[in-house]
């Protein structure tokens, strides 16, 4: 059986806009999450686009991931992921081309097919574009393309990009691209951080029906971990009000910063909130580093992921930045 110290162990930001704190302050963290993270040794960590949320600060990933690459050494950072419906595959190629040409071996591109947004935004998104989720096959085949040498004879050519190579993931939350990433021999991320329903069925799809590429020989499967570690199980609750209240927020559709950690979550959410909650955050980690190290484990007997990538929604900085130093010590049985 794969152990806690076999699993890869990545981060997924979201680089969260706090309540009191500007969005530069947010921007600052990323980076020092990322050298964080580098220091204690995460495989990987990846940004998460979305946009017109006050809340998150990644809309602008590829140039943010610019931003980390230039400040870091040895990380591997990439999209967890970029939503290809908002963009042409040329540019997403040309950008992350250029990217893995200025640092080699550090990018990867991991690509959704939702917008990432809402229905209004995706419209603007999109401003002269017809093209709708449908068309993600084509467009994850068209960018894979440019990723590789020139063929004799091709008129349109990612440059930076061709040659390149670049590592390309698919994300998701349902069985739709399980099964896509499973016909192109691609490694899978399933959003378990938000979207847990469908983990276990998207999990077995894509494993049965996988077929080897030049990419993979053998399926890799990385799930969503909300975590929030301290040094008490106390604590880790309190402090997992602020990810509680957002969700909340969500739900109600009041989309907002991310707010300090409340002493009484119960005054503000009502019941059918709370098992909402519960619900959107099933895979959460929340506790010490004795509970979060069992329910890890329970996660990894499960499910037999490859590996785990986390997200946070801490609002202390300080604390957020332990919050991986122990996931590190966990994995490391310290």
């Amino acid at each position: 059986m794969t152990t806690l110290a076999d699993t890869k162990f990545a981060i997924l930001d979201l680089v969260p806009v706090r309540e009191n704190k500007s969005i530069q302050s947010s921007l600052h963290h990323a980076l020092d999450l990322a050298r964080h993270a580098e220091k204690l040794g995460y495989d990987r960590l990846w940004l998460a686009e979305h946009h017109n949320m006050s809340g998150i600060a990644s809309s602008a990933t590829a140039v943010l991931l610019g931003y980390l690459l230039a400040n870091t050494t040895t990380l591997r950072v990439g999209s967890g992921g970029i939503m290809l419906p908002n963009h042409a595959p040329l540019v997403v190629a040309e950008q992350f081309g250029t990217l893995t040409t200025l640092y080699p071996n550090r990018v990867e591109l991991g690509l959704g097919r939702a917008p990432g947004t809402d229905q209004m935004t995706m419209r603007a998104l999109r401003r002269g574009r017809q093209e709708t989720e449908d068309q993600f096959p084509q467009d994850v085949l068209e960018i894979l393309q440019y990723f590789k040498d020139p063929e004799p004879g091709q008129r349109i050519i990612a440059t930076p990009g061709h040659s390149t190579h670049v590592p390309v993931w698919l994300l998701g939350s349902s069985l739709f691209s399980a099964q896509l990433a499973a016909k192109l021999g691609l490694p899978y991320s399933f959003a378990s951080h938000f979207a847990p329903r469908m983990l276990g069925q998207a999990i077995q799809l894509y494993r049965e029906n996988f077929e080897p590429s030049e990419y993979l020989d053998k399926p890799y499967v990385s799930m969503g971990v909300p975590t929030v570690v301290a040094e008490t199980d106390e604590e880790a609750h309190y402090l997992a009000t602020s990810p509680y209240q957002r969700i909340i927020a969500m739900f109600r559709n009041q989309r907002g910063k991310l707010r300090p950690p409340i002493d009484n979550i119960e005054e503000i959410w009502s019941p059918a909130e709370r098992m909402s909650v519960q619900q959107f955050y099933a895979m959460a980690q929340i506790g010490s580093k004795a509970t979060v190290k069992a329910g890890l484990e329970q996660l990894l007997e499960k499910y037999e992921v490859d590996e785990f990538i986390f997200t946070c929604d801490i609002y202390d900085i300080e604390k957020r930045l332990q919050n991986f130093d122990l996931l590190m010590q966990i994995k490391q049985g310290l």
